[in-house]
């Protein structure tokens, strides 16, 4: 049988990397694509010691004609394409008041048009395949818990991901008949950079300490703990497998029960 390949961006870092390390592990060829080339090769290159099989691929997933190009670039290399995590994204801290039009179209570029450029650059490949596999594809975008309920402080950011989880209920129903699922995951309070930023931004702007801001967003977790990247990648482990394929439209939450659905 042929490796299944796995494109996923913003796969130098944070979650992205968790999920890239995991897929490689699930047995995924996988373009590890990046704004940040050097930090995606070195990813690759680690995946690759290990024994697995990964490319590094600059994309700047707000540029439709560059997305197309990546991904094509990663069907060139890696012959084929199965999954799409769309999970690069920008977090910036907005209270509504402070927002310029500048940080509107830089993240709504980011983290709602990136998406739909990359659900269109994967719907090619697909529908090119010549297979009588009842799935053909799969495609995987990040939301957040913030695009479930709306957090302080995160207009922009909330915004995009509450979009992003419409955008993937359409493209469901539309894609569906093609034997395509499309699927969404809701990371809570990951210990990522951009978290630790966000936190310290909210901390900053009450005139408070950093741990204050994080204690903002992390209050409720059910669990009592913040989330590893890997809590996410293992989600998206889940969908990206088999044993997902009767799933479409869906928004799996991985916070530690900060909402119940």
């Amino acid at each position: 049988m042929t490796q299944k390949v796995a494109f996923v961006t913003g796969g130098a870092q944070g979650i992205g990397k968790a999920i890239v390390t995991r897929l490689s592990s699930d047995g995924f060829a996988i373009a590890v694509a990046d704004l940040n080339l050097d930090g995606a090769q070195k990813v690759a290159d680690e995946l690759n010691a290990k024994g697995g099989k990964a490319i590094a691929v600059k994309v700047n997933v707000a540029d439709r004609d560059d997305y197309f190009r990546a991904v094509d670039e990663a069907v060139e290399k890696l012959g084929t394409l199965d999954v799409l995590v769309n999970n690069a994204g920008l977090g910036p801290t907005t209270p509504i008041d402070t927002i310029t039009p500048e940080q509107f179209d830089k993240v709504y570029h980011v983290n709602v048009a990136g998406d739909i450029w990359g659900i269109q650059a994967a719907i090619k490949h697909f529908r090119a395949k010549k297979t009588d596999d009842e799935i053909k594809g799969k495609i995987i975008n990040a939301t957040s818990q913030a695009g479930v309920v709306g957090n302080p402080n995160l207009a922009l950011y909330s915004g995009t991901k509450f979009a992003v989880r419409g955008i993937t209920q359409v493209t469901a129903r539309d894609l569906a008949p093609e034997g395509i699922t499309v699927n969404a995951y809701a990371p809570g309070i990951v210990k990522t950079p951009m978290m630790f930023d966000i936190a310290h931004q909210v901390g900053k702007n009450a005139g408070k300490s950093d741990e204050w801001g994080m204690q903002t967003f992390s209050k409720d977790i059910a669990l009592g703990r913040l989330s590893e990247p890997e809590d996410v990648a293992a989600a998206v482990s889940f969908l990206a497998g088999p044993d997902s394929d009767y799933i479409t439209g869906q928004t799996i939450e991985v916070d530690g029960g900060m909402q119940f659905h």
